[in-house]
């Protein structure tokens, strides 16, 4: 079983620009997924918004990052969540339940439209995380 940590960053409307210059730099392998392949926006100026990104450095880390939608309001200085993902569903959802302790629920522990069970909780001071477990359908 695994736990992996990585950095996530929120981006206005540029985050395409900023994973593809950190590709250049870090090599590996860049995925991204925009707003339309998910059909995760009713407003048509976001289709082509990036909803999650992900490089996986030839160095072995991993790097992830997405745009922010209008409803959610893009605030400079603060478009970063702490995340942990992986295959340890106990371990993963003892970090969940630790971390919303004291803290914000922003998105319930639930199954996600690309497979995983994912949410996102802002910690008693402040710190923004997201928790993603790999369901055994989508670790296939």
């Amino acid at each position: 079983m695994t736990v992996l940590f990585n950095p996530y960053l929120s981006f206005d409307d540029n985050a395409r620009q900023v994973m593809e210059f950190y590709h250049s730099v870090f090599g590996g392998k860049l995925e991204i997924s925009t707003f339309g392949e998910f059909g995760m926006s009713d407003d048509p100026a976001e289709k082509d918004k990036v909803m999650h990104s992900q490089l996986t450095a030839d160095l072995g880390f991993v790097l992830m990052a997405s745009d922010t939608p209008k409803a959610m309001g893009f605030q400079p200085g603060a478009g970063y969540s702490l995340s942990f993902s992986g295959d340890d569903d106990v371990t993963l959802r003892k970090l969940w339940a630790d971390l919303a302790d004291g803290g914000e629920i922003t998105l319930p522990l639930d199954q996600a439209p690309w497979g995983d069970v994912f949410g996102q909780v802002k910690d008693r001071f402040g710190v923004s995380w997201m928790v993603s477990i790999a369901t055994p359908a989508a670790a296939e």
